[in-house]
């Protein structure tokens, strides 16, 4: 009888705990009804409950398997969101901390670079309304956080960043100071456009969601304009990189820059070699065969003229494509620095990087924004 009495209220315990937990994760739940799904990107979604308060869900987050949903709840009132268990703000986000230059742009474009206080590596920051901003903090990177300067601060959510899982330590900081996060992942996404639809995903953050898919519109409008524009008898052959200790990596063939150079018109020397799963290195034998062979060279690592690329890549300075003058990089648009545009307002521009390599494709070097045909430094004076 005693086992008997011990196993039921066993059950009894049992029950309650996970009565307990269901109730305090119910309106997780309740997120049923899909109010915007991407055209493009394929790693998140936006859901209402029956109140009209919305989750984002990031269901790819960063690379690799080790996948874990995000979803960050966005309450009309603090009475709507009691007995939430997830992360959640109030309203729009008032205060929010990038750690991304991405989302800088993505805030920035849909007007709300005012409610940035916080950034990552603000040295290499683009958006001249932030960089120039003495309000706004640096508060480190990834593990090297500074949890004094993101406290005074006082951020209503932190726009994280992750590569291949969360940053554990990090946010159970996050939690314990009670600070509000959500992951995000632009970065995995190989279609142009799918990387600027995450615009909506940060409007709807903001509070403008519609406004979010107005701005999107317009920029899937002029890139389709853009490609369905292009022209060419001749489609030329296109290779990508520099050397990195001594291996060259090729990216597969559906990766977001071999994608922009066929929309506008290129071929990619080495498509059907990898056609999924990320860069491969091949041997500096191989890529010399393949630079000999190409029409035109791009993305030359931080290269900003030929002589830099001598050093980068000295055995490849005698082939034609460097002496026909075809050899062209994203880094036009650089801080003192070394800060990229080309990963910040890029990566919400795709119609305007496509209009570059249009031109790229076709031999025409002016009026360049993200790119720039490198040139000797005698010829630059």
């Amino acid at each position: 009888m005693k086992i008997f009495a011990y196993i039921t209220a066993l059950l009894v315990v049992i029950c309650l705990a996970v009565g307990c937990a269901a109730s305090g994760d119910s309106k997780t739940h309740n997120f049923d009804r899909v109010v915007y799904q991407p055209r493009y990107a394929v790693g998140f979604y936006v859901a209402e409950d029956e109140a009209s308060n919305r989750q984002l869900c990031v269901t790819r987050p960063w690379q690799g398997d080790a996948l874990v949903e995000q979803r960050l709840a966005i309450f009309q009132s603090r009475e709507e969101a009691e007995g939430y268990a997830g992360e959640y703000i109030i309203g729009g986000a008032k205060r929010v901390v990038c750690m991304s230059t991405s989302y800088i742009a993505m805030l920035d474009m849909v007007g709300k670079a005012e409610n940035i206080v916080g950034v990552s590596g603000k040295q290499y920051v683009m958006t001249e309304g932030v960089a120039s901003n003495p309000n706004v903090k640096d508060v480190g990177y990834d593990s090297n956080l500074d949890y004094e300067v993101l406290i005074s601060l006082n951020p209503d959510l932190v726009l994280m960043y992750g590569v291949t899982a969360e940053n554990g330590a990090v946010t159970a900081k996050l939690r314990e100071l009670g600070i509000p996060y959500i992951y995000l992942g632009d970065y995995t996404e190989q279609s142009p456009l799918g990387k600027a639809e995450w615009l909506v995903a940060v409007a709807d953050i903001m509070g403008v969601r519609a406004y979010g898919e107005e701005l999107f519109a317009e920029i899937e409008q002029r890139y389709n304009a853009v490609r369905e524009g292009i022209s060419l008898e001749k489609r030329p052959k296109v290779m990508f990189n520099t050397p990195y200790q001594d291996v060259w990596y090729m990216p597969s063939d559906d990766s977001y820059m071999v994608r922009l150079v066929e929309d506008a018109g290129g071929e990619y020397i080495y498509k059907g070699k990898n056609p999924v799963g990320g860069s491969r290195g091949i041997s500096l034998e191989e890529a010399l065969r393949l630079v000999s062979e190409s029409d035109v060279w791009l993305n030359v690592g931080q290269c900003k003229n030929l002589e830099e690329l001598c050093v980068a890549a000295p055995h490849f300075i005698e082939c034609e494509v460097v002496k026909r003058g075809e050899v062209y990089n994203n880094n036009n648009r650089r801080s003192p620095m070394g800060g990229s545009d080309f990963w910040e307002s890029a990566i919400v521009r795709p119609d305007v990087v496509l209009e570059d390599l249009a031109q790229i494709m076709q031999g025409e070097a002016e009026g360049l924004y993200y790119h720039h045909r490198l040139k000797s430094l005698s010829d630059a004076r």
